[in-house]
């Protein structure tokens, strides 16, 4: 992992983030073109991103260091960059600031202009969470971004959206007694395993479509029979793996995604992006559906264009690259 150093850094909020930083990993040579690929929600640059990069293990059509010069940076709260689980002092840990999607960007951006020194035009593309990153980074800085390819993703949260992320919220914060006000590693030593278990299952209903379950998907593709055993064994193993205050900055960020929120435009931001944007939502994602997809591809224009995923796996069609299909296509379309 690498790290690039922002100094005291001002939010879009006005708030400073003291000695803030951004932990990134590269592919290739700086030669080459860049493609920059975020990281989603829980996801980091070691464990989450590495399935869509070209390897001798699994080769790939799009990602490929041999072509492309690849950037993969990440979020702030996600554990690695700044974040309230690496963070200390009056503005760390739970009082840590909030962060939106146009302060990540306006990071990365300083990352790659003065950090690596590039200054050509990009492609960025990324799931989930990435994909309000690269629908950020077209809106944001259109004359860099050539291509935005956002899958299983949005430019901005929908109503629908912000209330699934308040259930999840809402397990963390019920478990008073171990969140301890975003001071459980002080008062207990302990994350707030109720809450992020509670949080698992929560998330349970929401990554994978009606279909994948009722075909068994666990079963067929991870080996996890009986539903309790894919709470606990999946969703619980995932959850519990995660820092809570981290889980909730994140959640924060995700929740106030908008790409018209931000100086330059007046709430007509898809209308700004220059670049080509290749939107791919997933038929069967209970966050993001094609619907809504449509309706921006419509908003951009003659530059977009929107390719769906069709696959039983929901949002996990877009990642973390357990769908071996759904890679391929992904691949391919790319």
């Amino acid at each position: 992992i690498k790290y690039y150093q922002l100094g005291d850094f001002e939010l879009q909020s006005g708030e400073i983030l003291p000695a803030a930083y951004i932990a990134y990993l590269t592919y290739g040579s700086p030669t080459n073109p860049c493609v920059l690929y975020p990281t989603w929600y829980s996801g980091t640059i070691v464990a989450g991103n590495e399935w869509l990069i070209s390897t001798p293990e699994h080769p790939r059509r799009a990602l490929d260091p041999e072509r492309y010069f690849i950037v993969v940076p990440a979020l702030f709260g996600n554990g690695e960059s700044t974040s309230p689980s690496n963070t200390t002092g009056p503005k760390g840990g739970v009082n840590m600031p909030k962060t939106t999607f146009y302060d990540n960007v306006k990071a990365q951006h300083q990352l790659l202009t003065q950090g690596l020194g590039i200054t050509d035009q990009i492609a960025v593309l990324g799931w989930s969470m990435g994909a309000g990153q690269a629908f950020q980074w077209a809106s944001q800085y259109p004359d860099m971004v050539k291509l935005a390819v956002p899958f299983c993703g949005s430019a901005r949260t929908s109503f629908h959206n912000w209330v699934f992320l308040e259930a999840v919220k809402g397990a963390i914060l019920a478990d008073t007694e171990g969140y301890c006000s975003g001071r459980y590693m002080e008062e207990k030593g302990k994350q707030p395993l109720v809450g992020l278990k509670t949080l698992g299952r929560v998330y349970a209903g929401w990554g994978f479509s009606q279909a994948f379950y009722r075909e068994k998907g666990f079963e067929k593709y991870y080996g996890i029979e009986g539903i309790e055993r894919v709470m606990v064994e999946f969703w619980e193993k995932w959850s519990t793996s995660k820092d809570a205050n981290n889980m909730l900055h994140m959640l924060w960020t995700w929740q106030h995604g908008d790409i018209s929120a931000q100086p330059l435009y007046a709430g007509k931001a898809l209308k700004g992006i220059q670049g080509k944007v290749l939107i791919m939502p997933c038929d069967n994602d209970l966050y993001f559906p094609p619907e809504d997809s449509q309706i921006e591809k419509d908003y951009i224009g003659d530059n977009a264009e929107l390719k769906v995923i069709k696959s039983i796996w929901g949002h996990w069609a877009g990642g973390p690259g357990d769908s071996k299909e759904d890679v391929e296509f992904l691949d391919d379309s790319i």
